[in-house]
């Protein structure tokens, strides 16, 4: 998968391109992920930091840290949820929803030790994060 997808916030006055192919993209079981994302899972697309840019509306963006590990990015309008920059990763997260055309691909899943809606697909699950991720790297039953 390499390309270019198009993305917007939930009334469009944000847009956003990526580029190129993810890094990953997986679903995430934490609790701050499913607390923000106002689901019992959230679907990540991992990118390089060069490989996205918002094209329109970036004095609309807005961000919220609630820890240094995700600086998470929306539309300051609409509320509408764009992205999740990763700084200690050197990664961004642009949700996967944002990314209509993009073709969704799951390779793995991360904290599902907080799960709270357990997803029986066959992918890896990892307590945490990988090793290269500081996470324990540990997997868990599906």
């Amino acid at each position: 998968m390499n390309g270019t997808y198009h993305g917007a916030c939930f009334c469009g006055a944000v847009e956003l391109r990526v580029s190129g192919a993810p890094q990953a993209m997986g679903y995430c079981h934490c609790r701050s992920c499913r607390s923000w994302s106002g689901g019992p899972v959230n679907a990540f697309t991992m990118w390089a930091p060069e490989a996205v840019e918002v094209v329109k509306g970036t004095e609309h963006v807005a961000t919220f840290a609630k820890t240094e590990m995700s600086h998470r990015q929306y539309c300051r309008l609409c509320g509408g949820h764009l992205m999740a920059q990763h700084p200690p990763l050197g990664a961004i997260d642009v949700f996967a929803a944002t990314l209509p055309e993009l073709p969704f691909a799951p390779q793995l899943h991360v904290n599902y030790a907080e799960t709270v809606l357990p997803m029986r697909d066959g992918l890896p699950k990892l307590r945490d994060f990988p090793k290269e991720f500081g996470g324990s790297g540990e997997m868990v039953a599906e």
